[in-house]
């Protein structure tokens, strides 16, 4: 467990609210206990299977997945007595722990092996327990569904209620008997009969009560009707009740026997207890992660705080009402940095940073998910001091100054390198100068000791320290100072200005007591307050230049995806033309070797049947050896010789050439060795360099005037 001073540190870190926001997500007493006193751990083996759980059931709810829980269950008085002898449980309570049973069973079964292993640490509640089916047989063996013990029980049970069974006909019959002749002759009421003390009775008008024999037992409150038991049907009245109560003592021997059966799993009950409590407990920090957009951080053993884009639980769940944004807080102290001091104007968000950052590091160390961005990093930390606020005390006469000092005490004496530490305002309640001059004491003090934490404070003299010793740094809350707004940031490396001047000037104080409070400022003390106030101003244009910077860095990358989405399609469309010209090629050559293979087979046939030979033969020739297509190619060679003429020379990437077998033209893109790449047309063509020749078009004559 975490050590914690003051007794109200919690408190003031608003701890115990958030153990409330649990409560009330937790059904089951057992959770809603554990959640009352929720503990904080210094181990981290602990914090990571807490923290580990909480994501997995949070990941089920996301995603709306099924498990099964019965968090109504509260046996705690159930499983206390199945462990004293001689104790009896009745059929309601026996009940309940067979639903307890049944719960486990169902989480048994829904572990199976996929998901002993995708959800690890939920497994890990049960991995030191099993499901005992006999608890559910035992009880089975006895009970009903409604709780009425069964009659096969045992032998006696079931002899006695076929005793009762048929008792009991026999008396609905004399008893109908004696209520028909009865009614004939005027005596019964409009009830008829009831059944008073066990006992079944006739009901009588009361002037007729002495001419029935019986027993009277009673009348009702107008005194107009009698209850009367006939004489005829005392005797089997006695026995049906001997009986019931004969059925009673043994009902309540066999539940005394079923307790001593299910008395010898108590230890392993009250297991099952506890683990559909904490199932209940794992869902109820789900919930409340989800709520409050909480995430697993990395985690590392020893004493580190990196947080990045920080949100206070509290905080973010009161804006999250209205619609309100929370502003987050980016903070981060290690071996090189251990004490952070904040400074700057009165409500500009330095103790609710501090809260935050207390609060968040308090949730997961008690195995709860925080609002952080997934890169944040938090170590183990084994002590939390707090000084927040007025702390006089009336008890002891103390000041708030005593209060304080007597608080640094404590600290400066306990601290240690596990130790994080908060402190507001550090060093007022006394003389400026003295208290500035205390707080740099215990400032390094507490540095000595290596502990973490974070101080405010309006001192200069803390600010000029924190800027020159090693292991402090400042930071700043960001102020607005032409609308006098705080803007909730924190500024980590400088110190912060507050602003007591401008705020004064923005309100409408009169100039000359301002500047008559200027008077009385030391020169050097203000026109460092100044720098500091227009140095914050700048490095806020400073950040604001590198968003516009950051943006435009943004759109120009989204136009660069664009544009080469643009040119890849472009050169996709290219590919699909060209590969859609050779298709036509290929498509025409297949048309061309099929018309081929017709005609073969047509001169095979025509060489069979015919008597001259030697005209199929010519045929064929004709055909094999393209005989028809002499005079194209000549026609081809014509109208080349009329545009063009061959030259000698290298061909080289822009040269016209011409094709040797086919006389075509075109122009080579590329030079590839032996080979060159020609564009005839839309098609580029592949061909050896020898199969070309250099070609330039004919200059075109002149004509006369």
């Amino acid at each position: 467990m975490i050590r914690y001073f003051p007794e109200s540190a919690l408190g003031q870190l608003e701890f115990d609210k958030i153990r409330d926001l649990l409560a009330e997500k937790c059904k089951s007493a057992y959770a809603r206990e554990k959640a009352a006193s929720l503990r904080i751990h210094t181990r981290l083996e602990i914090i990571k299977i807490e923290l580990q759980r909480t994501t997995e059931f949070k990941s089920l709810l996301e995603q709306g997945q099924y498990f099964p829980s019965e968090d109504s269950l509260s046996l705690s008085h159930e499983i206390k007595l199945l462990g004293l002898s001689g104790a009896v449980l009745n059929a309601d309570q026996i009940l309940q722990i067979r639903k307890l049973a049944e719960a486990i069973r169902q989480i048994f079964h829904w572990f199976d092996r996929e998901r002993r292993l995708a959800y690890a640490g939920l497994s890990s509640v049960i991995k030191d327990s099993y499901y005992e089916k006999a608890i559910i047989q035992f009880i089975d063996e006895i009970l009903e569904d409604n709780g009425q013990v069964r009659d096969k029980a045992s032998p006696e049970l079931a002899e006695i209620r076929m005793s009762l069974y048929r008792k009991r006909n026999e008396l609905r019959r004399l008893f109908d008997r004696i209520v028909a002749r009865l009614n004939k002759a005027g005596f019964v009421a409009e009830t008829e009969e009831a059944f008073l003390n066990g006992r079944r009775v006739v009901a009588l008008f009361a002037e007729h009560k002495r001419q029935v024999k019986g027993i009277l037992h009673g009348e009702s409150d107008s005194r107009k009707t009698s209850f009367i038991e006939p004489e005829e049907t005392i005797g089997l009245n006695n026995e049906i009740f001997s009986l019931e109560h004969a059925e009673s003592r043994e009902i309540n021997r066999i539940l005394r026997d079923l307790t001593a059966r299910l008395s010898v799993h108590s230890q392993l009950l009250k297991t099952y207890h506890e683990i559909v409590g904490e199932f209940d407990f794992v869902n109820g920090k789900a919930k409340l992660a989800i709520d409050i957009n909480g995430i697993y951080p990395n985690l590392q053993e020893g004493s580190h705080v990196h947080l990045i884009q920080a949100l206070h639980p509290l905080l973010f769940l009161y804006h999250k009402k209205s619609f309100k944004p929370t502003i987050p807080v980016n903070i981060r102290l290690d071996d090189k940095n251990r004490i952070l001091v904040i400074s700057g104007p009165n409500a500009g968000g330095k103790t609710v940073t501090m809260k935050t950052v207390g609060l968040l590091q308090l949730m997961m160390q008690a195995g709860l998910l925080i609002p952080v961005h997934p890169h944040s990093t938090l170590g183990i930390f084994k002590q939390i001091m707090i000084h927040i606020g007025d702390t006089q005390s009336l008890e002891f006469e103390l000041s708030t100054y005593s209060s304080q000092l007597l608080n640094m005490k404590y600290f400066m004496e306990q601290s240690n390198g596990r130790t994080l530490f908060f402190i507001d305002e550090l060093g007022s309640g006394s003389d400026p100068n003295l208290g500035g001059a205390f707080a740099e004491v215990i400032l390094l003090e507490l540095l000595k000791k290596h502990a973490y934490g974070i101080v405010t404070t309006h001192y200069l003299n803390l600010k000029v320290m924190a800027n020159k010793t090693a292991g402090i740094i400042n930071g700043a809350m960001a102020f607005d100072e032409k609308s006098l707004q705080p803007l909730y940031q924190l500024i980590l490396g400088k110190p912060g200005s507050s602003y007591t001047f401008s705020i004064a000037e923005r309100i409408g104080l009169h100039p000359d007591l301002i500047n008559n409070a200027r008077k009385l400022v030391d020169e050097e003390h203000f026109r460092l307050d100044k720098l500091l106030n227009r140095t914050e101003q700048d490095l806020r244009d400073l950040e604001q230049k590198d968003k516009e910077l950051q943006q435009m860095l943004k759109e120009n990358g989204k136009l660069k995806t664009e544009l080469e989405k643009t040119l890849h399609k472009e050169k996709h469309l290219q590919q699909l033309q060209i590969l859609q010209e050779q298709n036509k090629i290929s498509a025409e050559r297949y048309s061309y070797l099929k018309e081929m293979e017709r005609k073969l087979k047509q001169i095979i046939f025509d060489w069979r049947k015919a008597e001259n030979k030697e005209e199929v033969i010519s045929q064929m020739q004709a055909l094999l050896f393209n005989q028809k297509d002499k005079p194209v190619n000549e026609k081809v060679k014509k109208k080349f010789d009329s545009k063009y003429v061959e030259v000698e020379g290298d061909i080289q990437p822009g040269s016209a050439v011409k094709m040797k077998k086919s006389h075509q033209t075109g122009t080579v893109r590329e030079l590839r060795g032996k080979k060159a790449i020609v564009q005839v047309g839309m098609i580029p063509i592949t061909m050896d360099i020898s199969d070309l020749v250099l070609i330039r078009e004919k200059a075109k004559p002149e004509t006369s005037a």
